[in-house]
This record gives structure tokens, C-alpha cells and sequence, in this order.
């Protein structure tokens, strides 16, 4: 837990007023020059800013540079005050209980001032995370993000210059760690350029840590008291000062060693470990403790870890025998090899201090050296020879422990020899079975009771029983053969199977009353016969391989096993008749190749037999099953069902609603057959599931917006590199009655014309001009009068295709006046049509001599009866444009009719229709439906035509 300090942990330790180039320091008593370096990096800073204050930059000629000092403590939460620039710059009076230490500026606070004081830094920086500016007060806070003193100058070090609004100092000479921070002071007449330094103290948060958990030391066991060994992983503590490491010690020091710590000239600590006692290693060879290290803070912390002093092994021990002397017997007719006796002395050392050799003393005769054989190693000793008659009876063996560097140990080893003084009992063999050199040969498999051979036993004296027994391990019998006495059979009790043991040795053993008894060795090798099939260590062999392999691929190497031996064990492989030919295996080797390349897609497994058979008479053999698996590659693109999609669509499609699938397959498998898809352009408009392959508008289309739209859809699969494929969409938008004919002349209801009363009857007056967004028939237009007044309104009269407006009838005397008529405008939309309206202002006089009297009729309300005849015409396209359009109803229907049962020959009629619409379209891009106007008026005619109307 990190300590806290007071809500007011900080202070200005230092302000002074002085120029840019010096740092004089009031804290420290003394003015220091600033290095050369320091005040290069900071003219860009100065210059930009006064670049900045424009044309009355020459009037800071009085700015002065300022340095304020503040401490606190690391770890403090955010809001804590850490000072008033304002207050310490002498910008605002002084909080009360403060010192003035400098002249007294005006007693006015910052808002105050006019123009008020603005506080800020230099630049962004990192300042943020640390520390917060009042641009207003100018007071200094800590921020949310905790100030931690190690994380800051440990990682940061060295020292930094002024070049950011807020930097990270740490003097490898000291233990300060600042933060720097750049502020500038405005307006103009205020201006200061500050430097902050903030001074982070350090507090007792970390605790002394070794870099490892296990310390070990070593000390040889000779090692005098008060001999120092340094413990070469001391422990790290962040804090510095008395918050670092102050001591060591051991939790158990064993009455053996106790701890020092020596300082050196940076102030690094060491442990030492001390000798107190007299260490044997043969008495303990291993001391385990705590070591724990303590800083100086308070309440101290604490760490540990686990220290073992390992004690080394000198040569201070020689070897030892347990006894002085050991007596030992041998008969006289013993064999060569037999052990006569064994000395072992001890040294308590370990390694080659403990090694330890034997030999004779001089003092031994040659004689005896010759007979019994002393193995230097183990301390063994054998006879070496046969025992003749004229051979001493007793022997004495004097035997030397040599160690190194010691005084050889000496054990006597007296041997006496007894005599055997009657003949032993003898063996005669006669062999049934085939015998060669001693070694009789047996077929595997023989039946039960196959003989073997006769043995005969006598005693060469004449005068002592005789018995005889079989020792040794094997499916053998050996019982007397009546009725002849002395006279033994030797035979099988067991079938014998060459695979599990070839190769029998057992003894016949004959012996007399009087203890003496003598041996026969029989030697048993079993010959073997082809009565073992191979097999395979697998008899389902599940394999492998990444299709588009290397021809001659190699797939694996069988291996069968025959426990027979000679050539009936040795296996030969070979394919079975189910394996396809582009398949090999080397009869030799058991090494299974594909000879081509195999295409996962094509076949994805496949399913053999192989053998191996021995080369025995009658050969045998066995069978095993391969199953190899074709592993995927992306080697297969994302393919389309087709290059090309087409959708129509009305328009007004609601946002996120289902335009059409987009199908595309991909023959890999797994991730590489994973397909997500994408639109390449459009995707602002419209959006793709990438499951479904569904493709949406994200909004609303409108056609008379844009008519059509083409997509690139790419499709990207999930190999590795990956492989894509684009299709090319088509959106064509159906139109839909959804705009009412735009009437552009006249303009206003209350515009008016000038009608002269000369005007010829069938002479053109004035026309309705409309335009319809849609196209086809929804932009067919047609133009009624349904509501009249004045003094004879029925005289004019609208061409329902062309909106021109005719006199009829001669004008009268009594037709002066204002002539009001209500035009509808309206369009042969489906399913519904829309109309506009628009009110046509005729005023019959010879001039326009009171025009407010006219103006003031148009803005009464006209009361006119609304005529529910709509007018009858006939379309007569003027155009191929028309013809073409003819055949936008017709793809509505056919559209509609297809939402219920879509076949492939009403998809291709309205794909074939739509082109030929959208050639003609593109022949007449801005003509929608063109109605002939009679005397073809130009729309910037009629714009300059109101000559003869008055706009109200």
C-alpha cells in the first residue's frame, strides 16, 4: 500500500524573476549558469511563441523567465494541491500565512484582472497523466493517474531537457527525480515563460525483493573461522535512502555463521556470510536458512528467501578396514575362478577423494600372488590356478587400501588350503540326439519325451553310494532308467518353441556319501523351423499427406516382425491387389511412395491391403490395412454459381431488407473452405452477410437518385495465404409512382398574365409546365382545368398533353377582368396516379394600369368549383425513348408474378428487356417523357416570358 501524504503535501521551495539566460536558484543560495545546451533548445520554443503573439511581439521585450520548485510525495491521489503559479509568481495577493518575499504586486485577484490572467502549457505532452492546469486560477493538481516515483526516473533516467510542456529528470548524482513542465502566462502585458520543476519524494512502497527465491553458497569444509564469502544475489529495493535495503539477516545461523554488510562508495549494499565454527562435512554437509533483507523505513518492509550453504569436500578422511585380519579356506580341488575371499575398506570422503585401489605388500610371495588374484577394483579375491599337491597349506595375504594422498590401510587375509584325498564320482554320457562339440541340437516343436542322451554313474572307489540329480533351468527330466542300476534318462517334458529361449544350458550333478561331487555341463541349442507368420507392428496403418505433393512422395515405412530365424524371418512387402496403381512399395525397405500428385478433391481417402511374407517353405504371411488421408490446400479459389448477378429491386426498398444470395462454393474443406464475403465498392450502400451470402441495402434506394447500381462482391476464404474470387452484382431499381409531377411554370399561384382583348380566338395565351422524376408511364403527364372563375373563364382551354392554354372565343367587353384557372397536373402512375395543382391568373384589360388592385384580387380567396372530369388522352410517343419505357409496366407485372414462382425463362425475358431499356436510356440519358409543346417553348424562354406577368 503506498503511503499518503497531506492534502497540501507541496510547496514552492523557489521563485525567482530573472532573465531567459539565467537559473539563479534562492533555495540553494548560490546562482548556477545554465549549460549552453539547455538554452539552444529553448530558443525554438521562445521564438515560435512570439511568432505567435503577432505584430506586438516587440512590446515583450520585458517578459522575464521564471523557475518555481515544488516538492510532494509520490503516490498521492488525485486533487491534491500542489501550487498556485498565480500566488507564487506574485501575479494575485497571497493566501493569509503566506510569506512575501518579493515586491508586492496590485492586490487584485485573477478575474480581477482585465484582461484576465490564462495559464497553460507549452505543449500537451504527457502532462495529462500527472498533473492538472487551471487555465483560469493557475493553481497545479495532481491528476487521476498516480505519480509513482520508481515507474518514473528508474525506467526514465538521465536527465531531460525543457523541449515538452511536462519531461521526466533524474540526476545519476542524487536522488532527485523531477518533473518538468513548460507554462506560458498571458496576455501580452502579464507575460511570463515559466519553468516548473516538481520534485518527486520518495516514500517507503516497495518492499526489498531478491531477483531469485534460492541462494546458494559454498564453503569448503576446511574454511577457518571468520572466513567471508560475499552472497552474490543481494536484494533490490526502488526506494532510495533509508527506504532501501538497510541489513541482513538469517533466520537460523546454525551456531555456525553470521552476517556482515559492507557498503560500497555508491551506496550498494552486500551481504557477507560469515564462518563462526569448524565445519566436517562428513558430520553435515548442507545448512539451509532464511535470509531476509530490511529496509530503513517505518514500519520496515521485508524480504526473503531461501539460502543453502553447501559445505565442499576436502580430502581429510584415508580409507579403513573394518578388520585386521580375516581367515578363509579353500579346497584343494577347487576350480580356477572360484572366489576365495573379499576385503572392502571405507573412506568417508566423497568423488576421487574416496577412491580407493588394493593391492599385495611386497611382502607377499610370488608364489601366492601367483595362485590367488587380487582385483585392484573390488578387493576380490579368486583362484588363479589349479591347486597342485606340492602347494603350500597356508597362505598369508597382506592387502593395501591405497587412497589418494593418504597412508595405505592393511588387512591380512590368511587362506588355508584342505586336500581332497579320495577320487570323486564320474559322469558317462551317451547322447540319443545329435550332438556336435558338446552341444546337442533339438528341432523346435519336438513331441514330449524326446530322449536326449543315457548317463551312466560309478564311483571309481567302489564303495560309496552314488546319487545323481539335474540342475538348472529348462523343460528337461532326468530319472533312473530301470531295471539297470546307475543308469539315467535324459529326456523333454515340453514342446520347446525356438522364438521364446534357443539355447539351453543344464548340469548333471553326481555325488557320494562322503560329500564329494562332481558335474557335468550339457549345452542344448534348439534349431528352428518357419512356424511363425510375420507381423505388423500396425495392422491399421492410418496415414497422412497434403494433396499437390511431389511426385515419389514418401509416405511411411512398414515394418512387420517375424520371429523365425535365417531366411524365415527375413519379410518381403508387397502391395495387395485392392491398391491403386500410382501406388508403390519396395519389397526391401517396406517403403511406401505415391508416384502422383493427389488432388483432395478428387478423392479425399483411400483404403489398401499390404502384405509381407517370409522367405520359409511353405512361405507365410500377413496382411495390414492402409488408410491414407488426403489433407487439404488451398489450392481452389472461392468460385461464384455465376460471373455475373442480377436483382431488381423497387425502388423504396426498406433499409436491411433481403435484395438477393449471393452463392459461392469453395472445393477446399476446413478453414480453407471457409468463404466470408465482402462488397468491394458500394459498401457505404450495401452490406453482405457473409453466412447467408444475403446481400442488403443498408438504406432506402431511390431511382430517381440512381437508377442502377454495380457491385464487385469479393470472396475470401480463411487459407493461408488466402485465395479470392470478385462477381460482378447488378442492382437495377424498378420504379414506383412515388412522385407527383413537379409543376415549374408558373411559378407561384399568385403570378398573372396580361391578356389583351384583341387576342385572336385559338391564339396561344400562356402554358402549364410540369416535370415527373419517375419514368415510364408513372412520368406520363396530363393536364386538366378543374375549377374556373371570372367573368367567362370557360373561354381558355389546356391542352391535356402539351399544358398549352388557348382562347377560344373572341373576347367581350364584359370579359374584362381576372380569369382564374385551377389546372390539376397529373400522371398515369400504378397503381395509383399523383397530381399536382396549380392556379393560371389571366387578366383581360388592354394595360396594367392599377397593379395593388390586382394584387389584391389574387390574395382573395378564390371560391371555385372543383370539376371531377378528368381529362381523356391518348399517349402518342414522340420518341423510341417511349417505346422503350413502354415496357417498364410490363417488368412490374412480370416482377411481381415472379415473387411467387421464379423460372429461368421470365428471369432471362426481363433481363433481355431491361437491357434494351437501359441502351435506349443511356441514348437519351436526361429525357424521361417528352410531350410535345406546341411552338416547342424553350424552359429559358418561358423563364424570360413573364415579361408580361407581375409576380406578387
Amino acid at each position: 500500500m503506498r503511503g499518503r501524504g497531506n492534502a497540501r503535501s507541496s510547496r514552492a521551495l523557489a521563485v525567482s524573476w530573472r532573465p531567459a539566460t539565467w537559473h539563479p536558484r534562492p533555495d540553494m543560495g548560490r546562482l548556477s549558469r545554465p549549460r549552453s545546451s539547455t538554452s539552444h533548445r529553448n530558443l525554438p520554443h521562445l521564438f515560435l511563441f512570439f511568432l505567435f503573439v503577432g505584430p506586438f511581439n516587440c512590446l515583450a521585450s520585458y517578459s522575464r523567465a521564471t523557475e518555481l520548485l515544488y516538492s510532494l510525495n509520490e503516490g498521492l491521489p488525485a486533487g491534491v494541491l500542489i501550487g498556485s503559479l498565480a500566488e507564487d509568481l506574485r501575479l494575485v495577493p497571497r493566501a493569509a500565512g503566506r510569506q512575501d518575499q518579493l515586491s508586492q504586486l496590485p492586490e487584485r485577484t485573477v478575474a480581477e484582472r482585465d484582461p484576465p490572467l490564462s495559464f497553460s502549457l507549452a505543449s500537451r505532452g504527457l502532462s495529462g497523466q500527472y498533473v492538472t492546469l487551471d487555465n483560469r486560477s493557475g493553481e497545479l493538481h495532481t491528476s487521476a493517474q498516480e505519480i509513482d516515483r520508481e515507474a518514473l526516473c528508474l525506467e526514465g533516467g538521465g536527465g531531460a531537457a525543457w523541449g515538452g510542456s511536462i519531461s521526466i529528470a533524474s540526476s545519476p548524482s542524487s536522488d532527485s527525480c523531477l518533473l518538468l513542465l513548460d507554462v506560458l502566462v498571458l496576455p501580452q502585458e502579464y507575460f511570463r515563460f515559466v519553468k516548473v520543476k516538481i520534485a518527486i519524494r520518495d516514500i517507503n512502497d516497495n518492499a526489498p525483493q531478491f531477483p531469485v527465491p534460492q541462494i546458494s553458497v559454498w564453503v569448503p569444509e576446511n574454511a577457518p573461522i571468520n572466513t567471508r564469502l560475499a552472497i552474490e544475489h543481494p536484494a533490490m529495493d526502488p526506494d532510495i535512502g533509508t527506504n532501501g535495503v538497510q541489513t541482513y539477516r538469517l533466520l537460523d545461523y546454525h551456531r555456525m555463521f553470521t552476517l556482515d554488510v559492507e557498503e560500497n562508495e555508491n551506496g550498494e549494499r552486500t551481504p557477507y556470510l560469515i564462518v563462526m565454527g569448524l565445519l566436517d562435512r562428513e558430520t553435515q554437509d548442507q545448512y539451509v536458512s532464511i535470509i531476509i533483507a530490511e529496509d530503513g523505513g517505518s514500519p520496515p518492509l521485508l524480504g526473503s528467501a531461501t539460502l543453502t550453504i553447501g559445505i565442499t569436500d576436502i580430502n581429510d578422511n584415508c580409507p579403513l578396514f573394518a578388520d585386521s585380519q580375516i581367515n578363509v579356506t579353500v579346497f584343494g580341488n577347487a576350480t580356477v575362478g572360484t572366489p576365495v575371499a573379499a576385503v572392502q575398506a571405507v573412506d568417508r570422503d566423497l568423488g576421487t577423494n574416496a577412491q580407493i585401489t588394493y593391492a599385495y605388500s611386497q611382502k607377499v610371495p610370488q608364489a601366492s600372488k601367483d595362485l590367488f588374484h587380487l582385483d585392484e577394483t573390488t578387493g576380490v579375491i579368486k583362484l588363479f590356478s589349479k591347486i597342485g599337491g606340492s602347494v603350500l597349506q597356508t597362505h598369508k595375504l597382506t592387502i593395501l587400501a591405497n587412497g589418494p594422498g593418504c597412508i595405505p590401510a592393511v588387512t591380512t587375509a590368511l587362506v588355508t588350503i584342505i586336500k581332497v584325498i579320495f577320487r570323486p564320482p564320474e559322469i558317462v554320457p551317451r547322447y540319443i540326439a545329435n550332438e556336435v562339440d558338446g552341444i546337442v541340437y533339438l528341432k523346435e516343436l519336438e513331441p514330449i519325451n524326446t530322449p536326449i542322451a543315457f548317463f551312466t554313474i560309478r564311483d571309481p572307489e567302489g564303495k560309496y553310494k552314488v546319487n545323481c540329480y539335474l540342475d538348472g533351468e529348462g523343460p528337461f527330466r532326468l530319472s533312473p532308467y530301470k531295471p539297470y542300476n546307475n543308469e539315467y534318462l535324459l529326456e523333454t517334458t515340453k514342446p520347446m518353441d525356438y522364438e521364446l529361449q534357443q539355447f539351453y544350458e543344464i548340469v548333471v550333478v553326481a555325488w557320494n556319501s562322503e560329500g564329494f561331487h562332481v558335474k557335468k555341463i550339457i549345452k542344448v541349442q534348439l534349431l528352428d523351423d518357419n512356424d511363425n507368420a510375420p507381423i505388423f507392428l500396425q495392422p491399421l496403418l492410418e496415414l497422412t499427406i497434403e494433396e499437390n505433393n511431389a511426385p515419389n512422395a514418401f509416405l511411411t515405412k512398414l515394418y512387420a516382425t517375424d520371429a523365425d530365424s535365417g531366411e524365415r524371418g527375413q519379410v518381403s512387402y508387397f502391395l495387395g491387389p485392392d491398391a491403386p496403381s500410382y501406388f508403390s512399395l519396395d519389397s526391401v525397405t517396406g517403403i511406401l511412395t505415391v508416384s502422383t500428385q493427389l488432388d483432395r478433391e478428387e478423392k479425399e481417402k483411400y483404403r489398401y491391403t499390404v502384405r509381407a511374407i517370409d522367405s520359409g517353405k511353405p512361405p507365410r504371411e500377413s496382411v495390414a490395412t492402409v488408410a491414407l488421408t488426403v489433407l487439404d490446400k488451398n489450392d481452389n479459389s472461392p468460385r461464384f454459381i455465376n460471373k455475373d448477378f442480377s436483382f431488381f429491386v423497387p425502388e423504396n426498398f426498406p433499409g436491411y431488407g433481403e435484395i438477393g444470395v449471393i452463392s459461392v462454393t469453395d472445393a477446399d474443406a476446413g478453414r480453407n473452405g471457409w468463404v466470408a464475403l465482402s462488397v468491394v465498392n458500394q459498401s457505404d450502400i450495401f452490406v453482405i452477410d457473409t453466412g447467408k451470402g444475403m446481400l442488403r441495402a443498408k438504406v432506402s434506394l431511390d431511382r430517381e437518385q440512381q437508377s442502377s447500381y454495380t457491385l464487385w462482391v469479393e470472396a475470401v476464404d480463411g487459407g493461408e495465404p488466402a485465395l479470392s474470387s470478385t462477381a460482378k452484382i447488378t442492382i437495377l431499381l424498378l420504379d414506383i409512382n412515388d412522385n407527383p409531377p413537379l409543376v415549374l411554370f408558373p411559378q407561384s399561384n399568385m403570378s398573372y398574365l396580361l391578356v389583351l382583348p384583341s387576342t385572336l380566338p385559338g391564339s396561344p395565351v400562356t402554358e402549364v409546365y410540369a416535370v415527373d422524376k419517375d419514368t415510364g408511364m408513372n412520368a406520363v403527364i396530363a393536364y386538366s382545368i378543374i375549377g374556373r372563375r371570372g367573368p367567362r373563364p370557360e373561354s381558355f382551354r389546356i391542352d391535356p398533353k402539351t399544358g398549352n392554354i388557348t382562347l377560344e372565343e373572341a373576347l367581350l367587353q364584359t370579359d374584362y377582368g381576372l380569369h382564374r384557372l385551377l389546372v390539376k397536373v397529373s400522371d398515369h402512375g400504378y397503381p395509383e396516379p399523383l397530381h399536382s395543382t396549380v392556379m393560371v391568373n389571366l387578366f383581360v384589360n388592354d394595360t396594367v394600369s392599377n397593379e395593388s388592385y390586382i394584387e389584391s384580387l389574387l390574395r382573395k380567396e378564390p371560391e371555385i368549383n372543383i370539376e371531377e372530369k378528368e381529362p381523356q388522352i391518348s399517349i402518342e410517343p414522340t420518341h423510341r425513348k417511349v417505346e422503350s419505357v413502354s415496357c417498364v409496366p410490363t417488368l412490374v407485372a412480370l416482377s411481381v408474378i415472379s415473387l411467387g414462382s421464379i423460372t429461368l425463362v421470365t428471369g432471362m425475358g426481363i433481363y433481355i428487356c431491361l437491357r434494351r431499356g437501359k441502351k435506349h436510356h443511356r441514348e437519351d440519358e436526361n429525357l424521361e417523357v417528352q410531350i410535345p409543346l406546341k411552338g416547342k417553348i424553350d424552359l429559358h424562354m418561358r423563364e424570360r416570358k413573364p415579361m408580361a406577368i407581375s409576380n406578387i
